[in-house]
Parts: C-alpha cells; sequence; structure tokens
C-alpha cells in the first residue's frame, strides 16, 4: 500500500469520522441544516415511494442528521482503515448530497453558505476520487474483461483441439475401413 495514498484517505476521512460522532452526539446543531434538505426532499421521497414505505421516511430532522452522521462515520472509518474503503467512500458521496442541497448558493445566499457549499463540493469530489481508487489493480470492469477474453481463447483453443481430434480420428476410420476392405480382399483371394 502507498504511504501517500493512505494518508490522504486518512486525513480525507477525519473530517467524516469527527463530523459523523458530532451528529450522532448533537443532531440539534445540524437540524437548521437538514431542515432545508427536508423540506424539500422528503415530501418529494413520500410521493414517490411505495405507500408501504413511503410512511416510513423519518421527517424528523435530527434523525435525518442521525443517520447522516452515521453514515459518515461508517464511510469515514472504512475510508481510513482500507476496509471497504471504496463502498466507504461511495457511503460518504450519498451522505454529502443533503449537505449540497442545503448550502445551495444559488437560492441568493452568499459568504459562510457559499463557502459550505464550495467545501462540500470540494469533499465530494474528494471522496469521488476515492471511491474510484483501485490503488494500481485493476478495477472490476477491466477483470470482467479480462476474464472474459481468457475464457474466450481457451473456448477457441478447445475447439481447435477437438476439431484437429475428429481430424484424427476420421483418418484412423478411414484407415480402418481401408484394412477392413484390404483384408477383406486377401480373404476372398485366399478363399478362391
Amino acid at each position: 500500500m502507498n504511504l501517500l495514498r493512505l494518508a490522504s484517505r486518512t486525513m480525507l476521512a477525519g473530517y467524516f469520522v469527527f463530523r459523523g460522532q458530532k451528529a450522532l452526539r448533537e443532531p440539534q446543531e445540524f437540524a437548521s441544516e437538514a431542515e432545508r434538505f427536508a423540506d424539500t426532499a422528503i415530501p418529494l421521497a413520500q410521493k414517490v415511494a411505495p405507500s408501504d414505505v413511503a410512511d416510513k421516511i423519518p421527517t424528523e430532522t435530527t434523525t435525518l442528521v442521525r443517520i447522516s452522521g452515521g453514515l459518515q462515520l461508517l464511510g469515514g472509518l472504512a475510508l481510513a482503515t482500507g476496509k471497504g474503503r471504496r463502498l466507504g467512500a461511495g457511503l460518504l458521496a450519498a451522505s454529502l448530497v443533503p449537505q449540497l442541497i442545503a448550502h445551495n448558493p444559488f437560492e441568493g445566499d452568499t459568504g459562510p453558505t457559499r463557502n459550505s457549499f464550495l467545501t462540500d463540493l470540494a469533499l465530494l469530489g474528494g471522496v469521488l476520487i476515492a471511491a474510484q481508487d483501485t490503488e494500481g489493480k485493476p478495477g472490476l470492469t477491466w477483470r470482467a474483461k479480462d476474464t472474459g477474453k481468457k475464457l474466450q481463447a481457451g473456448a477457441e483453443q478447445t475447439r481447435k483441439q477437438l476439431a484437429y481430434e475428429a481430424k484424427l480420428a476420421r483418418a484412423n476410420v478411414e484407415k480402418a475401413m481401408a484394412d477392413a476392405e484390404n483384408a477383406g480382399l486377401e480373404l476372398k483371394q485366399s478363399l478362391r
């Protein structure tokens, strides 16, 4: 493992671990941010979701903050430890979406809200890069294509081997038939 990669992931994850544990312990501190997201997204989610699921969607902002904090804590720990780091980075990216919506600078807010938006946007970029990082190893797509090529090459080799063996078998059958025909002719001649 590359030391720079480990240090970078740990630094990035540190923000989320700290913020996640704080959101779990003190959700009221983040409730005003979550309220903007809840006012926008919860009614839409309830409208789109099936009725049995829509009833279970949390509407309290403190619950939403805790869910986001839990995602950030789990994702940050996964990213920092390297165990499930790509999944952890995906969780972190998902947890940033409500923050980006809450800090939307296009609604006329300036100053701290714009800075928070840009910070969250930069963090989102970082975790998306981390989610795609394969540490120099081939990704799943490449591995699947490579396995497919190897299977195809193996199948082609098997086809060629079977064609060669079929050709040999045919030659052996033809030789056996010719030998049998010659033996039959010799037998006929010896009987005369």
